[in-house]
């Protein structure tokens, strides 16, 4: 659906060049919700707007159902972008036009027949709940719903793919999970292919199947949602993480451990059935340990169970090990916290 190939962005000002991105390649397959996140002046808005060519690459390929973006004149770019729809963070409503005419630009600019535009106008504020407001200005409008008119502008031309640039940033916690949830309707009942830019990790969390983690120009990580959030590898992923799932006991705590010979601290992590299974349990049965229990969470990424338990582990060296073999064994994810050394074995 969406590919960029190799991509690199450079822009000079002043005799100064500026490399916004490095060597970008990534896939966005046909109904996915991606989501692109990273700290400002990652390059992720430079990303987005390379989809629908309002920034050109310097090198590279921009490939939206498998034609190159690059190769064509302006006519057939021009009739490739009407497929590409685009919501924005601070809406870019006009004004002086009325709820209907906004959502109706796209058509207007199709040159639809007038009882065309009004029919698919109408159904579009039904589908993001303004029916009241079409006749309304957006200044009288709240940010969620003028987001939400924005959004109905972006689908007013039956695009395949929908794009969403900081779409939630602006808008408080409960009005972004009211937006998220439409974006993830629109998904479902439309089969549009959704691309996300933020710095916020728990809109991935939300709405998103895939994410792509960017710094400075690059990408650092990707994946499955689920997959980067069990197992997040750079730090800068790790840190996004923490933001959206505690995974870790606190400083005071740890500092206020006794140090005991035979005594060792873990991270015990859980992902999917493992999670419900009594393995701490039946481990404690089987083994003559000695378990304290320091911290415990549990979160849900994309319908799958990830629980972390954190322990304080007491016996003899060898029956430690044997302990937490059998807990590898039974699909649980171990990492000594004291050596910071990570040895995970999902089954």
């Amino acid at each position: 659906m969406i590919e960029l190939k190799n991509i690199y962005k450079t822009y000079t000002r002043k005799g100064i060049s500026i490399e916004a991105l490095k060597g970008i390649s990534l896939k966005v397959e046909k109904g996915d919700i991606f989501g692109v996140i990273g700290y400002s002046g990652a390059g992720k808005s430079t990303l987005i707007r390379l989809v629908n060519y309002l920034e050109r690459p310097t090198e590279g390929q921009v490939l939206v159902e498998g034609k190159d973006l690059g190769e064509y004149n302006v006519k057939e770019l021009r009739a490739a972008k009407k497929n590409i729809g685009m919501i924005f963070q601070h809406f870019n409503l006009l004004e002086s036009k009325k709820v209907f005419d906004n959502v109706a630009i796209p058509l207007v600019l199709l040159k639809k027949d007038k009882n065309e535009i009004r029919k698919r106008v109408l159904e579009l504020l039904d589908f993001v709940g303004l029916s009241d407001k079409a006749n309304s200005y957006p200044s009288e409008l709240s940010g969620g719903q003028k987001q939400r008119v924005g959004i109905a502008r972006a689908l007013a031309s039956n695009p395949s793919i929908l794009l969403c640039d900081e779409a939630t940033s602006a808008l408080d916690p409960q009005t972004t999970r009211s937006i998220l949830q439409l974006l993830k309707k629109i998904n479902a009942e439309y089969n549009i292919t959704v691309m996300i830019i933020t710095h916020e990790m728990s809109v991935i969390q939300e709405i998103c199947n895939k994410v792509a983690v960017m710094e400075e120009g690059r990408i650092i990580e990707q994946g499955s949602v689920l997959e980067v959030f069990g197992h997040p590898q750079h730090l800068t992923t790790q840190n996004f993480v923490k933001t959206v799932i505690q995974n870790s006991i606190t400083d005071s705590v740890y500092k206020s451990l006794k140090p005991e010979p035979g005594s060792r601290v873990y991270k015990l992590e859980y992902m999917g059935s493992s999670a419900s299974e009594p393995t701490l349990y039946e481990m404690i049965r089987a083994y003559d340990v000695k378990v304290n229990i320091l911290f415990a969470n549990t979160t849900e990424i994309q319908e799958t169970t990830l629980a972390t338990i954190i322990i304080q582990l007491k016996g003899e060296s060898s029956v430690v090990d044997q302990a937490l073999s059998f807990l590898r064994n039974n699909g649980v994810g171990v990492e000594e916290v004291e050596s910071n050394v990570v040895n995970y074995s999902y089954n």
